[in-house]
């Protein structure tokens, strides 16, 4: 059986929030997830009122619990709301201020950041907003350093996220972040996802393989998916698609927006932290399977692509985090 997993994920919603970001904090921490065979969040609403009508009044929630549930909450997600010159209600300002004093983390989607921000929780962090209130976020709270060009900003115990869809991609993130990249791919596929958009950051997820307009390249795609283990090259790449590497490298530019060595590498890094987040210990091993041949290439690739040595990155995702 695995190892139970408790975290309690806690979201607050409030007078005109918006559905969507209460769907994707549902969505992602609610929904019972059996395919993984694992325990999930322990997830729950609260509100300063038992009934919340939601934005524009499309529905009202009802017997919302109380707002003493954020004070159980390990992850807080704070409220969005379309009206931003409305001021915080001071009950969810109050939660947001014990939440900080306890440690736990604190997650803003779209608009979410102004309840950081009136907080004072962000004051000397980086964050950011859906890039049409960035501006005015900014002259607000000139003590935050406002980042309005990533998707999410991960500060460790705050973490941002821009418009309504990057709550999707900071979701992830955490799920990666709380349970490694083979169980955020598995529910990105759930969701009919990607589990990684570029997003202008360093960002420690695995990517999927993409998908390919041109079926023209699939079979070269797969082929060497299944032959990382080869010292596999452009010209072998290009040598089974029967064509040229020069076509091959227009043919990668113009579907996936890459270079065939480029894509190779990142596969490799994937297939190695996969490896890694398994209990694979010997790096001689992963450096083998994943087609880096040398483990000081491995330890190379991967703190190029993550940011983190794979000691660092298995204390981090391996069996034991």
């Amino acid at each position: 059986m695995p190892q139970e997993f408790s975290h309690r994920v806690v979201a607050i919603v409030t007078e005109e929030s918006n559905p969507f970001e209460m769907g994707v904090t549902t969505e992602l921490f609610g929904l019972r997830r059996p395919e993984l065979n694992r325990p999930w969040y322990d997830f729950t609403l609260c509100s300063a009122t038992p009934a919340v009508r939601m934005n524009l009044g499309m529905f009202t929630l009802t017997d919302v619990p109380g707002l003493e549930a954020a004070d159980t909450a390990d992850t807080l997600i704070v409220p969005a709301r379309p009206n931003t010159r409305v001021p915080t209600n001071p009950s969810i300002i109050a939660a947001i201020h014990r939440a900080a004093a306890r440690g736990a983390r604190l997650v803003s989607f779209c608009t979410g950041a102004l309840a950081l921000a009136e907080a004072g929780v962000l004051d000397g962090h980086r964050a950011t907003t859906h890039w049409q209130w960035a501006p005015e976020f900014a002259a607000r709270f000139p003590a935050v350093r406002w980042e309005p060009d990533v998707l999410f900003v991960d500060e460790g115990d705050v973490l941002t996220a821009a418009g309504s869809a990057a709550s999707l991609d900071l979701g992830l993130h955490l799920i990666h972040r709380d349970h490694g990249a083979e169980v955020v791919n598995a529910v990105s596929r759930r969701l009919v996802f990607t589990g990684h958009r570029d997003g202008g950051q360093q960002q420690f997820i695995a990517r999927p393989v993409p998908t390919v307009p041109d079926t023209s390249l699939a079979p070269v795609l797969a082929w060497a998916l299944a032959h990382l283990d080869e010292p596999l090259t452009v010209a072998d790449l290009a040598a089974h698609a029967s064509t040229s590497p020069a076509t091959l490298h227009r043919k990668f530019r113009a579907e996936l927006g890459t270079t065939p060595l480029a894509w190779l590498t990142t596969e490799r890094v994937t297939l190695a932290c996969r490896l890694i987040e398994r209990g694979e210990l010997r790096l001689d091993r992963v450096a083998s399977a994943s087609g880096f041949g040398t483990a000081a290439n491995l330890r190379l690739q991967l703190r190029r692509h993550t940011g983190l040595s794979p000691s660092a990155y298995r204390r981090r995702f391996g069996p034991a985090a």
